[in-house]
Formats: structure tokens, C-alpha cells, sequence
């Protein structure tokens, strides 16, 4: 059954780019924590079981990718156009991050500098969990009425439940190496095309991009309930109080499926998109409704342009650790350590030495939102 939009609204939501702002912000904060200091507990994840700010901030930009896909909805192409369109943009999003991690394509090593070889490079990452999840979701939200949405998405949570049940070693279900999917992206791709710095366990590996799916259709629910809804304050009221009983549903699947960021598991995702849908709501009352525009041009900026930003992101800080600062710094790490750490010493200068590389990234998104600069897959 095709999905299509009776009435949709003339215009986008502004609410949405300040949402996805905030979170390109605060994945950038997260993942550039000033070296020198161990970060705030709550801005880095959770080692293994457990939850954290940073924990939330992955699913919230599918969940905002999924809002944003229920916009591009409401003029829905014929069927060959939109799969082409939709398996191009996978694809582009999907090799970009594979350069992104292959980047700088060449390592310093014993005899001087030498390419970084295939087999070394990581395939799994952020930008391919988002190109697949963008891929299926694509698909299922064209072909699938809101009904069947909501089935396939218990089935996705219920049948990645069972087969981490089911396919594990007896009692390794949740084991970091132990659980299926670490062994099915062994088998697969081997230790080489993994996360390096997790003894072969990779946290955006290929099994757990099934439940990540379900944040994405929880998003373009969302967005289409915000755009069918004839009283948008009821809508907003209505997203909160599922919100909220989405994060009840979470913690109390808990015992059971526990809470794990690198996991993805279940209970993760009815939390994330709870917090999300209550954020979600936050943002388009104060946006829409209250008509608070002051300050959101800042988030607006990061929220037109998220995936330059975010590349450009991890891209600089790695070319600036290649210039060598003494010892065995780069140059981001002496930064850190010989300037923030003597400011602030401690958590409080890594927090100021990250929200300095945002504010630059900021600068970069201001630069090209001026030029009406936008980089789109």
C-alpha cells in the first residue's frame, strides 16, 4: 500500500532543523572531547550496559533523518525514480563514510609513511548505519501503510531479540564478543574491517542496524502525525505523552533486554525515540507555537547542512592530529593539553576544548549557509 499525505502542510517545519541542530552540536561536542582529562561522565557513552547523554544522540538523528523523510513524502515519486533516488543517496552516504575512516589514506610507520591498505580499513560506521537505515526505511515507509510501519517495527525490535537469543552461544547473548553479531561481522568482514580500538567488537556492526531502523520510522511517524494533525498543539501534547510511554516501555523491557548504546538493543531504542519524541514536541511548541525564534539561526545552521558539518568534523580533527606538536601529540592534542588544561584543568577544559572545535565547525556550516552552500547525497 502506498503511503501519501492527504493535507499536508505548505511548509517545513522550522522546528525540525533546530532539532537536528542541536543534535549535529552535541555529536560533535561528544565526539572530540578535549584530550588531557577524562570528559564528563554523561558525555561519553556508556562502556558496555548502561545509558548516557551521549547515548542519545546517534538515535536522535535518525529519528530527525525519518522526521525529515516524512517532509519528502508529501510529493512521492512513481516507483523507479524514488528507488533510484533512494539507493543513490544511500550509496554516496554509505561510501562517504567509508572514506571518512580510511582517511588520511596513508599512516606514519617504521619505514616512514606507507597507504593505509584496504584490509585495515573499517567498513561498518555512523554514516553506513545511516545510509542503510535511511535505505530500509526508505522502502518500508513507501510500500507500507502507518499500521504495517508500527508491525514492522515490532518486528524488528522482537526478531533482533530473539535472534540474539536464539543464534548466540548459550549465556552470550549479551556478551560484547560473544553475542551474534559480533561474530556474524567477524565472519563476514573480519577483525581487520572493524572498530580498531574495541578488540574486534564493532558498535555500529551490521545485525544492530536492524533495530536502529525503528528509530527512523518512529521519526517519520512523528513528522506525519505533525503534518496530518489539524490542531497542532493537541499533536505536540499527544507526541509527548508517547514519549513518555515510550520511556516507561523501555526501562521496563530493561531487566530483560538491558539498556546498551553499542548493542542497540530494544529496550535502547523504545528509550532514545521516547526522549526523542518529548524533544521533538519541546522544540515545535516553543518554535511553532510559542513562535520563539531568538537564538534558533545557530541550530538552524548545524540543521541545514548536518552532513557536511559532521564530515568536515571528523576530517579536520584528523588532519590537524597529523601535525606533529611535540611528543606524542597532535596538534588538537597539545591544543588540549598545553592551552584548555591550563585554563580549566579537568573535565571542564576537555568540555571547553570540544565546544571550541564545534564553534569552528559552526563557523564552517555559518560559512556555507552564507555561499547557500548545502551538501545533500
Amino acid at each position: 500500500m502506498t503511503t501519501t499525505i492527504d493535507t499536508p502542510r505548505p511548509r517545513r517545519f522550522t522546528a525540525l532543523d533546530v532539532f537536528r541542530g542541536i543534535t549535529v552540536f552535541l555529536m560533535i561536542l561528544v565526539n572530540t572531547a578535549g584530550p588531557g582529562s577524562p570528559a564528563y561522565s554523561q558525555l561519553v557513552h556508556a562502556e558496555w550496559i548502561g545509558f548516557t547523554l551521549a547515548d542519545a544522540i546517534f538515535p536522535s538523528f535518525l529519528f530527525a533523518m525519518g522526521n525529515a523523510m516524512s517532509f519528502a513524502m508529501r510529493n512521492p515519486l512513481t516507483a523507479r525514480p524514488y528507488l533510484a533516488r533512494l539507493l543513490r543517496r544511500g550509496s554516496i552516504i554509505f561510501v562517504l563514510g567509508f572514506l571518512m575512516y580510511w582517511f588520511p589514506f596513508v599512516a606514519e610507520g617504521d619505514d616512514g609513511w606507507a597507504p593505509i591498505p584496504f584490509a585495515l580499513t573499517r567498513v561498518p560506521g555512523v554514516l553506513q548505519r545511516i545510509a542503510l537505515c535511511y535505505v530500509a526505511a526508505g522502502l518500508l515507509v513507501r510500500w507500507l501503510s502507518v499500521r504495517q510501519i508500527l508491525m514492522a517495527c515490532a518486528a524488528l525490535l522482537l526478531g533482533y531479540w530473539a535472534m540474539l537469543l536464539v543464534l548466540s552461544a548459550p549465556g552470550m547473548a549479551y556478551d560484547k564478543f560473544g553475542t551474534i553479531g559480533t561474530q556474524l561481522d567477524l565472519w563476514l568482514l573480519g577483525p581487520g574491517h572493524l572498530y580498531k580500538k574495541d578488540g574486534g567488537f564493532d558498535p555500529e556492526g551490521l545485525l544492530g542496524t536492524l533495530p536502529a531502523i525503528v528509530n527512523v520510522l518512529a521519526g517519520y511517524l512523528a513528522g506525519r502525525a505533525v503534518q496530518r494533525g489539524i490542531d497542532l498543539s493537541r499533536t505536540v501534547w499527544l507526541m509527548a505523552v508517547i514519549g513518555a510511554a515510550l520511556i516507561v516501555a523501555g526501562l521496563a523491557w530493561s531487566p530483560w533486554f538491558p539498556i546498551a548504546k553499542k548493542l542497540w538493543t530494544g529496550s535502547y531504542v523504545l528509550l532514545t525515540t521516547g526522549i526523542d519524541c518529548i524533544a521533538l514536541a519541546g522544540v515545535i511548541a516553543l518554535v511553532e507555537i510559542a513562535g520563539i525564534r531568538r537564538g534558533t539561526r545557530f541550530f538552524l545552521i548545524l540543521g541545514r547542512n548536518p552532513l557536511a558539518i559532521y564530515l568536515f568534523s571528523e576530517l579536520f580533527i584528523t588532519a590537524i592530529n597529523l601535525i606533529p606538536a611535540g611528543g606524542d601529540h597532535g596538534l588538537y592534542g597539545w591544543v588540549g593539553i598545553e592551552i584548555f588544561q591550563r585554563v580549566a584543568p579537568g573535565a571542564l577544559g576537555s568540555l571547553l576544548c570540544a565546544f571550541a572545535y564545534t564553534m569552528v565547525c559552526w563557523a564552517v556550516g555559518w560559512w556555507m549557509d552564507r555561499k547557500g552552500l548545502v551538501l545533500k547525497a
